[in-house]
C-alpha cells in the first residue's frame, strides 16, 4: 500500500471510528450544557446499537433501523430525565445505574430474541445506490463522506451548534445550565428545559449508537465498550462546545485507529487495547484545568421552592 493510499485509509478509519465519540458528545453539550450530567451516555450507546439491529432485523430496512435506534436513545435519556430533573435524585448515580441498567437489558434482548448470548444476526448497513457513483464513492474514503448516516450526522452537529449559539431557546437551556433562577425569572421552566436537554443526548446518542452497530453489522454484548466515557472526556476537552468536542473525538478516533493498526506488530495486545483510554486520560490530565463547567451542572433545581422565592 503506498504512502498516500495508507493515508487515506487511516483518514476513512479514523473519520468512521470518531463518529459515534462525536455524536455522544454533542449529546453531552446539550445535557450538561442544560444543568444535567449525562454519565448515562454509555447505556444510551448502547440501546441505540440495539434498537438499531432489532428495528434493521424485524424490518428489513436499515432506515427503519435508525428510527428505533432514536426511539432507544430517547427512551433511555427519558428515564435519565425522569430520575433526575423530575425526581430531582444524584445524576452520577442515576447515570451509573442506567448504564448497567443497559448492559443486563440488551444481553438479555440477544438471548430472548436471537438465542444468542453474545451477538446478533448479520444486518444490512444503508448503501443507497448514489455512492458509487459519486467521486471516490467506491473507496474506503468515500464510503465514509456519502453515507447517509454520516452526512446525518454532520447536519445534526452543525444544528447543535446553530441552536445553542444563534437562537433564543438554545440561550435558555445554556441559562439552565448556568443560571437557572435568570431562566425561571424570563419566563422558561427549568425542568422543561432540562428536559429538551437530556432528550437531546438520547437522540444524538441513540444514532451514534447505530453508526457502531451498521459499522460491525451486527450487535455484539457490550459492544459501546466505554466510547460514552471517552465521548465525555471530549465533551470536557472541547470545553462544553460541540464543535470543539467533535475536535477532540477525532484525536481519540486517531488512537483507536492507531491501535488497530498497530495490532499485529509484535505489541502486547493488552497494552494497545488501553491505548484511547490511556491518552483519555492524559489529555483530561493536561486539559481538564482550562475546560470551566456550566456553574450549575449536577445541581437539582426545584422549581417550588424558585418560586416561592
Amino acid at each position: 500500500m503506498t504512502g498516500i493510499a495508507l493515508a487515506v485509509s487511516m483518514l476513512a478509519q479514523t473519520l468512521r471510528i470518531s463518529v459515534p465519540y462525536a455524536l455522544a458528545a454533542a449529546g453531552g453539550v446539550f445535557s450538561e450544557r442544560s444543568g444535567v450530567v449525562n454519565i448515562a451516555l454509555e447505556g444510551i450507546l448502547l440501546n441505540g446499537a440495539f434498537f438499531a439491529v432489532v428495528g434493521t432485523h424485524y424490518t428489513g430496512s436499515p432506515y427503519l433501523g435508525i428510527l428505533f435506534a432514536m426511539a432507544g436513545g430517547l427512551a433511555t435519556a427519558a428515564l435519565h430525565a425522569l430520575v433526575t430533573v423530575t425526581a430531582r435524585a444524584d445524576q452520577i448515580v442515576s447515570g451509573l445505574a442506567i448504564n448497567i441498567i443497559a448492559f443486563g437489558f440488551t444481553r438479555a434482548g440477544l438471548r430472548i430474541l436471537f438465542h444468542s448470548a453474545s451477538n446478533s444476526p448479520r444486518i444490512p448497513a444503508p448503501e443507497p445506490s448514489y455512492m458509487r457513483s459519486l467521486p471516490g464513492g467506491g473507496g474506503p474514503l468515500g464510503a465514509v463522506l456519502y453515507d447517509p448516516l454520516f452526512l446525518l450526522a454532520l447536519l445534526l452537529l452543525a444544528g447543535s451548534l446553530w441552536f445553542l449559539f444563534r437562537t433564543g431557546l438554545g440561550l435558555a437551556l445554556r441559562t439552565a445550565g448556568e443560571h437557572p433562577e435568570a431562566a425561571h425569572a424570563a419566563g422558561f421552566s427549568v425542568p422543561r428545559l432540562r428536559w429538551l436537554g437530556v432528550l437531546a443526548s438520547g437522540l444524538l446518542g441513540g444514532l451514534g449508537g447505530a453508526w457502531l452497530a451498521f459499522m460491525q453489522h451486527s450487535f455484539t454484548d457490550q459492544m459501546s465498550g466505554g466510547r460514552g466515557y471517552i465521548a465525555l472526556a471530549a465533551m470536557i476537552v472541547g470545553k462544553w462546545h460541540p464543535l470543539w468536542a467533535g475536535a477532540a473525538c477525532l484525536l481519540f478516533g486517531a488512537a483507536e485507529t492507531a491501535q488497530i493498526r498497530l495490532q499485529g506488530s509484535g505489541a502486547p495486545t493488552q497494552l494497545l487495547q488501553m491505548l484511547p483510554f490511556v491518552l483519555t486520560i492524559l489529555v483530561l490530565v493536561v486539559w481538564v484545568g482550562r475546560s470551566v463547567a456550566p456553574a450549575a451542572v449536577g445541581k437539582p433545581y426545584d422549581p417550588e421552592h424558585a418560586e416561592g422565592d
